[in-house]
């Protein structure tokens, strides 16, 4: 039997430019496996330079093993270079000594763990992207689940085409392609590939969402897949229009400060948002510059909590709150006034900064039982006469770090969450700021900033320095 032509494979070719290095994310499953045949057989008319890239998460045992040695072989076979490596999933995902809670779920870990692989092998020089196998089943899941989340349209703009990091782009080209349409290919070419027996346990919420609930509801609608992938790309074109014109929105009527009388204003906590304007725009751009103003004081209020700050701004009146989870809002004659607090932080005690160091230099931490080393290779110019410093401190509203696995600024907020930290460990949760930017927080793994290098140890019973793992984390 002759293949299945790969016209039916829709491969998003317009991601993949000449002359790319360009890894193939090869797990031994159908996905993978087809992607990495659909870019041999097109890769010298694409001007492709591949490789395949297989990482062992260290679960399943055997299964594991027997699936990297498919890869392996498989990439032999097709004459690939072979990069490979093996991390312990299980152990990133145990619980954390000081919560006694899971930092996050073994999937969470893995997706982690990968990446980073992923980026260490961008930042290596042997390649330039990773092509990973997601197929539009895999969008379908992910809008469905983000949807039963309750998630507002940026949620469910779902799985992007291409994810950029510094060191180098993760690709999607088969976002397009159906499981069905791949499995029927790689039959027509004779070509097996490994099962994850792992996707058949109903424990996982994404399994139930692809074994139970897709097949019900497509009893209603056998285009449902389709049309979930359709509704990603709209709403992911459309909120890329809504988050430019936000911005210039909000930078009309969103105001940092008081006003003063005589003009002008005075400099304080909070942002105000002036309300007669608030009012003369559309219902959905007021939602959007409510929860933008809100989403620059650290707090990401609900549908119901938006339509709370919202009708305190159209109909309250002088002096009236509403106080949610993360912000507090109060009307005055013109203007709503947002500060960072609510109900959450209203029951947290205040703490001040742990310590001050001068750049570079050195610090013990006894409260924490850490000691922070700072080497600066290229230190920032000081905006002022004093010199250069580092301020450790617990995090606050509004703070953002930029995570390794990640590919844009994620908030404290979001990140302790996940972590699954609660109570006044995390009121005091502790990050190390620099110049503005936060470069460290405890538990986590930052992208590291140019030229800093920034070492935490664990201190010993004397006071002295105890190995600590590498990265800073403890």
């Amino acid at each position: 039997m002759a293949p299945k032509s790969t016209s039916a494979i829709a491969l998003d070719t317009a991601l993949l430019k000449p002359g790319l290095r360009l890894a193939v994310g090869l797990s031994g499953g159908a996905d993978s496996v087809a992607l990495l045949r659909l870019l041999v057989e097109r890769s010298r008319e694409l001007g492709l330079v591949l490789h395949v890239a297989h990482l062992h998460h260290g679960l399943r045992g055997a299964e594991a093993e027997a699936d990297r040695d498919f890869c392996h072989d498989l990439a032999g076979i097709l004459d690939l270079p072979f990069h490979e490596s093996r991390v312990d999933t299980a152990a990133a995902a145990r619980p954390d000594p000081a919560t006694g809670k899971p930092a996050e779920t073994v999937e969470e870990a893995a997706r982690r763990l990968r990446y980073a692989w992923f980026r260490g092998l961008m930042n290596s020089g042997a390649v330039e992207a990773v092509a990973t196998a997601h197929t539009l089943d895999d969008q379908a899941e992910t809008v469905l689940a983000r949807f039963l989340r309750g998630a507002w349209t940026e949620g469910l703009a779902g799985i992007h085409p291409v994810v950029r990091f510094p060191e180098g782009r993760i690709l999607r080209p088969m976002l397009k392609t159906t499981r069905a349409d791949i499995e029927a290919y790689l039959r027509a070419l004779g070509q097996d590939w490994r099962e994850d027996s792992s996707n058949r346990h109903l424990t996982f919420t994404r399994n139930r969402i692809r074994h139970e609930l897709l097949p019900a509801l497509e009893g209603w609608n056998p285009r449902l897949r389709e049309h979930l992938a359709q509704m990603a790309e709209l709403a992911r074109e459309e909120d890329a229009w809504w988050e430019g014109e936000v911005e210039r929105v909000a930078g009309q009527i969103v105001l940092p400060g008081r006003p003063v009388r005589g003009g002008g204003r005075a400099a304080s906590e909070g942002l105000a948002i002036e309300v007669t304007r608030l009012a003369e725009l559309p219902v959905a751009l007021q939602r959007r510059v409510l929860r933008l103003a809100a989403g620059r004081l650290g707090a990401e209020p609900d549908f119901d909590g938006t339509e709370s700050l919202r009708a305190l701004a159209l109909t309250g009146k002088a002096g009236q709150k509403c106080e949610l989870a993360g912000v507090l809002g109060e009307r005055t004659h013109r203007e709503l006034r947002l500060t960072a607090g609510g109900r959450a932080a209203a029951k947290a005690p205040v703490v001040r900064p742990f310590c001050e160091i001068e750049l570079p230099g050195e610090f013990a931490v006894a409260e924490l039982g850490i000691r922070v080393r700072i080497l600066v290779s290229s230190p920032p110019v000081p905006t002022h006469t004093n010199p250069p410093r580092a301020l450790l401190r617990p995090w606050k509203a509004g703070d953002r770090v930029r995570l390794r696995h990640s590919g844009g600024p994620r908030k404290v907020k979001e990140v302790l969450e996940r972590m699954h930290i609660t109570g006044s460990a995390r009121a005091n949760w502790p990050v190390l700021e620099m110049d503005g930017r936060i470069v460290w927080m405890q538990g986590v793994q930052l992208e590291p900033e140019p030229g800093i290098e920034v070492s935490v140890n664990a201190l010993g019973d004397s006071g002295e320095l105890a190995p600590a793992p590498p990265n800073g984390e403890r």
